[in-house]
Formats: structure tokens, C-alpha cells, sequence
């Protein structure tokens, strides 16, 4: 199925991901099922998704997904959706009280700054930096609450990346895994560190460090680095070092993929600083706009080829490419930009940049869902939050 037209530069040559064979996670063909990819992107991409979601729901959508795939600040977004999908409460396949178990905790840790405090309390006080990242996390969203405590269906996967081997680090109910070490079944880990290894991003709140029991892997699944100290702790950063669209888990297992991407785009430095800090901060920067470049471009070609089914919409997006299809809501292209300038933080935002950004992921997904998808889905009748609107 063709999919929304992005940038040029961003749709020629396919770009396949990876060879990862964890055991009981790939199959040999592709099964029906949608999987639904959310980017990272700081608390800018955590509310994007959200208004996405949001009209996901409205389409009757949530009870159809079969996995939700996450990194980084898409992260926070998925954990918060995954540890109330079982309260949720549908009529006709739409949960009447999304807004209240999923929009409001993640509108709340929105109004909170836990970078920067997570910082200096890293370095002043006992503990790492991605301790106290995970502790804000608790302390705001999900408590005590551990991977166990997902509902088995759908799959939530929480991707961050291996400092030790390179590779993507899984984590979810069933299991967690490095496909180069091996799998452990059934992981006790706290949801909060689950989701700061995910949204790690270097250098400032990288690395988590997990302690592992050796005894813990199955043996059944050991992988070529099986061995210490890859068996006794986990090394990881955030998903986006190496997979910034949290594609990979859900390309290669559903036919049909729908991807939200909230990320950014590195602008031109005309002067770039020369200390190692802002430079470090800077080549980062490059790495991360050519690799979310990359697999854009495997999802967009993966379309056209008629390999997967779905559709790829972005905070850096134009409405117009879509169509638009009839009952489209009105997204000046140069107030979505500004919305997508927003800077990737964990960084308090008020209550007028959350409903806009809300209101822009709920807008895009919607043009998205209705000229790619399936074109009979309603127009929508506003914006979450009219008196918002975009800017």
C-alpha cells in the first residue's frame, strides 16, 4: 500500500533492519496483526503519540493492535498505556475513559522537570543520573508497578540499545533479551527502569545498569556473547542509539505497521562549538537524523512495495501530503513546525504547548488513518482541545 509522501531524500532505497533472531520472536512469515511504532523525542514526542492514540481510539483501533513498539520518549507514552489497558472500559470498540487513565498521568508528568533535577542529583547524592530518572518515573506514573503486571495481550516491547554488544535490548512481559546473549523468560524488572533504559539519551542520562542473574537465561536461547559479564549486567542506553522509529520488533513480525514519529530535526550550526560537550552533543545530533532518516525510508519503501500495510505519520509532517481526506482539520504548516521545534526534554511544558502538541498527533493520525488506512473512517469534529488548536 503507498504511503503519505515525505521528503524526497527520505523515501528512496529500502533499508533492512538487522538480523535479531530471538527465540519465539521472529517468525518465519509475517503473521496478520497491527503493531503500532512510537518514536522518541523527549516529552515533545510522549504527547504527539498521545493525540495519535487518542484518535486511534476514537477509530476503534486500541482493541485491534497486537503490539505496541516503543523507544525513548514513545516510551513513557507506551508504559503509561500499557499499565491501564486493562481498566479501560469500550463501548463498541471505543474506551470511553482513555482520558482519564491514560491522557491525564501523562499531562501530569508533563508539568514536571525531571531532567535536570535527575542531573544534579546524579552527581550531588548517592545513586546514578537513571536512577533518579526512574525514580521520578515511579514517583509520577507507574508506582511500583513491574513488567508482570502488563496484560499479555497486546505485546508491549520497550526497546533501549546494548553499550555492550550494540544490539536491541528488549524488554516486555514475556521476556527480555539481547539476541546476541540470549533471552530471560519472564523478567522482574520495574517498569520505571524498563522505560528510563529506554529513554536514556546519551551522554547526560545514559547508561542504566541492570543486574542480572546468570541462572536467569534460557538456555535454550543463548546467543554468541552468552557469557560474562554480558550474562551478570546490562549496559543500555536509549532505544533511539539504535533504532529510533522502535520499528524493528513490530516490522518484522505483523503485516500491518502503523508509525508515529514525534522526533525532531537537527537544524544548521553555521559556527559549531569545538568544546567536547556541545560538540559530542552535536554529533549525536547527526548520528540520530541519519539513522530516524534510514528507517524512515524502509518503512516508506516497504509500503510502496507492498510489503506491509498501514501508513507513517509525523510531527514533521504536512497535512497537505495526505490528501487531505474530506473533514481533515485545518494544520498550518508553519505552526506544526514551531510544534516540532519544541526542544527534546523531560522538561515541564504548560497546559497550551501540551494541547498542541496533543491536538497536532491527534490531527496528523487522523489524515493518516483516513486516506492510507481506510477511507471510510468518520472525519473527526474537532480538536481534543479546540480552544488550542495548533498555535
Amino acid at each position: 500500500m503507498p504511503s503519505a509522501r515525505v521528503p524526497p531524500a527520505e523515501t528512496t532505497g529500502p533499508v533492512e533492519a538487522a538480523s535479531s533472531p530471538v527465540h519465539g520472536d521472529e517468525p518465519e512469515k509475517l503473521e496478520p496483526g497491527i503493531a503500532l511504532c512510537l518514536s522518541g523525542g523527549g516529552y515533545r514526542a510522549m504527547l504527539f503519540h498521545v493525540g495519535a492514540i487518542w484518535r486511534l481510539n476514537e477509530f476503534g483501533y486500541l482493541p485491534k493492535l497486537n503490539r505496541v513498539s516503543s523507544v525513548s520518549g514513545g516510551s513513557i507514552t507506551n508504559g503509561v498505556l500499557a499499565l491501564n489497558w486493562t481498566k479501560l472500559r469500550y463501548d463498541d470498540g471505543v474506551a470511553g475513559n482513555l482520558e482519564e487513565l491514560f491522557v491525564k498521568p501523562l499531562r501530569h508528568l508533563a508539568s514536571k522537570t525531571i531532567d535536570k533535577p535527575s542531573v544534579f542529583k546524579g552527581i550531588l547524592l548517592p545513586g546514578t543520573i537513571s536512577d533518579r530518572v526512574a525514580d521520578a518515573y515511579r514517583d509520577h506514573v507507574f508506582g511500583k508497578a513491574s513488567l508482570q503486571d502488563l496484560p499479555d495481550e497486546p505485546r508491549f516491547v520497550f526497546n533501549a540499545t546494548s553499550m555492550q554488544t550494540g544490539a536491541l535490548w528488549r524488554f516486555s512481559k514475556p521476556y527480555m533479551a539481547d539476541y546476541t546473549v540470549g533471552l530471560v523468560p519472564n523478567p522482574d524488572v520495574d517498569l520505571a527502569i524498563a522505560v528510563a533504559a529506554s529513554s536514556a539519551f546519551p551522554p547526560i542520562l545514559s547508561p542504566v545498569v541492570l543486574d542480572i542473574d546468570p541462572t536467569s537465561w534460557d538456555a535454550s536461547a543463548n546467543g554468541p556473547l552468552h557469557k560474562e559479564p554480558y550474562t551478570k549486567k546490562a549496559v543500555l542506553s536509549d532505544g533511539g542509539v539504535y533504532d529510533n522509529l522502535g520499528l524493528e520488533t513490530a516490522w518484522k513480525r505483523h503485516t500491518t505497521v502503523l508509525v508515529s514519529d514525534g522526533g525532531g530535526k537537527m537544524g544548521p550550526q553555521p559556527n559549531p562549538k569545538h568544546d567536547w560537550a556541545r560538540h559530542a552533543y552535536r554529533t549525536l545530533g547527526v548520528i540520530d537524523t541519519q539513522v530516524r532518516n534510514l528507517r524512515k525510508r524502509q518503512v516508506v519503501a516497504g509500503y510502496l512495495k507492498g510489503e506491509r500495510e498501514g501508513t507513517y505519520w509525523g510531527i514533521r509532517s504536512h497535512i497537505g501530503d495526505y490528501g487531505p481526506p474530506e473533514g481533515s482539520l485545518h494544520v498550518p504548516d508553519d505552526k506544526a513546525l514551531q510544534l516540532a521545534r519544541t526542544a527534546t526534554r523531560l522538561a515541564h511544558m504548560d497546559d497550551d504547548l501540551q494541547e498542541r502538541l496533543i491536538n497536532w498527533g491527534y490531527a496528523i493520525c487522523d489524515a493518516a488513518m483516513r486516506r492510507w488506512v481506510d477511507t471510510t473512517l468518520p472525519a473527526p469534529g474537532g480538536f481534543p482541545y479546540p480552544h488550542a488548536g495548533i498555535g
